[in-house]
């Protein structure tokens, strides 16, 4: 069965109210906002500062670590405290990992329990061995007998509970029989939630968080699948774990958590940044401010079954990137499969004229496609001869007036590769094989702006001229898309528009003001945006050209492309660094130790570093990480190679210098690029 209602508009999917205290998650209420403190938790007084401190910057549910049953005893005195500061109203949750026992005594002061399957009652080893049939129903047996006490105890007390799986750290019996997969993570949920349901408790909430979003997107749409096959409406709990800091750390957790908001998945997020927390709820504000907007824009029910009965064939729940034909860009850059997405960034006609682009500061390659808007023969005029550029090829944004015979001369002359952008309609046949016919006598491209209404107009003449030197985008001129009721959805429609009409030419995701789902002009407000749509489409396997638009400085517009591609892991440009919030269990200051690593590693290219502040987050969170960081008590530090510690308890004045031997040891060290003088 699918996962949602519709791949092309936002329908929010239908789920049983979960009470969190007397704040309501699911069924008709909106996206809830959490955080977690990140004290100590038996300083009572400091974590009651910091919940005081989220609940007064909108954070509606907090979470609290205890990981042991004298922590847990100090969730009376904060709840008590916190109550008493007038903030009874937000409910708190008790944060549990390994011992059932702290779980029994924190479901006696606060509202909800947070449980990770992984390390519930539950082996992490990493062991290698088989599991018959009858071992694997003694272990859930066993399971079965050690949760059911902490169920059993919600029930009576009227709390509730999230069964919250993290990809990395799936116990070794799940390991064993799935592997660390999406659906070894959908499978330990459902064991827990099995137990649950034996009891007749449906107070829970689900999560599948893990730092890759391709992957926490996958399982997070298997497991809806699965509910749906069973009948059941669990609300859902969204997150990317470990995003990390700053600009990463929020495209992450947008490309993770927008992707699936935008498929109308998702009751309540939390933003995971290595930041006081208190920074992590405007992003998420702003996350789910975005996705409700398009809920209340939905088309009436007979629209939107009409709308289920739409497919693509896009797979949700494994990743492959669309099959496209190669299409070579001069001699220097050829797209297809072989090679990550092409970034275009706009610039000014005056600014290409005059020589004035800068270069980009994070990329791995010099500027490849400049986008430039020709509107008149006069602009065009400007363009002869071409300037001197340090890009690839350039892109001409070709106002309708533009005509074949206008570029006539350019193209003959271009020693640069060109491609023309220019929107065709339904009506525009023969304008469109007029252009592709000039764009292949000349070696050049023609990128086809239109939607999948008029492709499946043009479909006839499309297929007579075939897919070489042919891309395709959405058009930018639309401003609003009913159904479908945001662009991911018409670059989706799109997308299964080309499949039928036989083409496997390229795709530009282009990210523009028109596809803004929200008015909002902060650059915070940019970056989501260019995460939703771009994150999205990524993390489908669709997209092969990238541009954003929408940020007016050149060098920050092409920064922020290349970290939406990393974000989504379709190209690294840079270190990728995995990054868990700080919480009470934290045995270092993640801030500065991650900001000083980075300093440090961050132009190691595809390289990937964990920063984990305790052995929670150690070997089993940071799943495909190179190498990890990880605090195994206070003042020391166990290095990981994988998911392998290979050095134990350095002091942590020791330890940076530690880490770049032991990426150096490996091979995968490069010395950081010279200035440019």
């Amino acid at each position: 069965m699918s996962y949602c209602v519709s791949r092309f508009q936002t329908v929010r999917r239908a789920t049983h109210e979960v009470l969190v205290g007397s704040v309501g998650v699911g069924g008709a209420n909106p996206v809830r906002l959490q955080s977690m403190t990140t004290s100590d938790t038996q300083d009572v007084a400091a974590t009651v500062r910091q919940s005081i401190a989220l609940a007064e910057v909108g954070c509606e549910i907090v979470r609290i670590t205890a990981p042991n049953v004298a922590a847990a005893q100090c969730l009376r005195p904060i709840r008590e405290q916190f109550t008493a500061a007038g903030f009874g109203h937000i409910p708190l949750v008790a944060d549990i990992h390994f011992l059932p026992s702290a779980a029994m005594e924190a479901v006696e002061h606060v509202e909800k329990i947070r449980v990770n399957p992984g390390n519930y009652a539950d082996k992490k080893k990493f062991a290698v061995r088989e599991y018959s049939d009858g071992d694997y129903d003694r272990e859930l047996s066993r399971l079965h007998e050690t949760f059911s006490p902490l169920v059993l105890r919600a029930k009576t007390l009227g709390r509730s509970l999230r069964i919250g799986t993290n990809h990395g750290s799936l116990s070794d019996r799940i390991m064993n029989r799935y592997g660390d997969t999406p659906l070894g993570m959908v499978e330990s949920a459902l064991e827990f939630l099995r137990i649950a349901e034996s009891h007749s408790f449906k107070q829970i909430i689900l999560s599948m968080k893990a730092s890759n979003p391709k992957v926490m997107i996958q399982a997070y749409r298997l497991l809806v699948s699965r509910m749906n096959e069973e009948n059941t409406h669990y609300p859902l709990h969204l997150g990317v774990t470990e995003a990390g800091d700053g600009e990463d750390g929020r495209i992450k957790s947008a490309i993770g958590i927008g992707t699936l908001l935008l498929d109308g998945l998702g009751d309540t997020i939390r933003v995971s940044l290595t930041e006081d927390s208190v920074y992590e709820i405007p992003v998420a504000r702003a996350i789910a401010d975005k996705a409700m907007s398009l809920w209340q824009t939905r088309n009436p029910e007979s629209e939107i079954r009409n709308a289920t009965s739409a497919a693509d064939a896009i797979d949700p729940y494994h990743f492959t990137r669309r099959e496209i034909v190669p299409l070579p860009l001069g001699k220097s850059i050829t797209v297809d499969l072989e090679h990550p997405p092409t970034v275009i960034t706009r610039v000014s006609l005056h600014d290409l004229a005059h020589g004035k682009i800068d270069s980009p500061k994070n990329a791995d390659t010099p500027h490849e496609g400049l986008l430039v808007s020709i509107a008149s023969a006069a602009d065009l005029a400007a363009l002869a001869p071409l300037p001197a550029t340090t890009a690839r090829f350039l892109v001409l944004d070709l106002a309708p007036t533009i005509s074949a015979e206008d570029l006539t001369a350019l193209a003959a002359s271009s020693v640069i590769p060109l491609v023309f952008l220019r929107p065709f309609t339904a009506a525009d046949s023969a304008s469109l094989s007029i252009f592709a016919t000039l764009a292949r006598r000349h070696a050049h491209v023609l990128a086809v702006a239109t939607t999948a209404t008029d492709l499946a107009t043009l479909t006839p003449t499309l297929r007579a001229l075939g897919d070489a030197s042919l891309v395709f985008t959405l058009s930018s001129q639309l401003s609003i898309l009913s159904p479908p009721s945001h662009h991911v959805g018409a670059y989706r429609a799109l997308v299964e528009s080309l499949r039928t009409a036989g083409s496997s030419a390229p795709l530009w995701i282009r990210n523009t003001t028109a596809t803004a789902v929200r008015g909002d002009t902060t650059f915070l407000s940019r970056l989501l945006e260019a995460s939703f749509l771009t994150g999205a489409l990524l993390c489908d396997g669709v997209g092969d050209f990238v541009s954003i638009e929408t940020e007016p400085d050149v060098v920050r517009a092409t920064t922020l492309t290349y970290n939406v591609l990393q974000g989504a892991g379709a190209r690294s440009s840079k270190t990728e660094f995995v990054a868990c919030p700080s919480c009470g269990r934290t045995l270092f200051d993640l801030q500065t130790t991650t900001q000083r690593i980075r300093a440090q590693t961050g132009h190691l290219k595809g390289v990937k570093i964990a920063i984990m502040g305790c052995i929670v987050n150690g070997p089993g969170e940071m799943a495909d990480a190179d190498f990890g960081y990880v605090g195994g008590a206070p003042g020391k530090i166990n290095l990981y190679v994988g998911k392998s510690c290979v050095q134990y308890n350095l002091p942590q004045a020791d330890a940076d210098a530690r880490l770049i031997a032991l990426i150096k040891e490996h091979g995968k060290w490069v010395g950081p690029a010279l200035p440019v003088a």
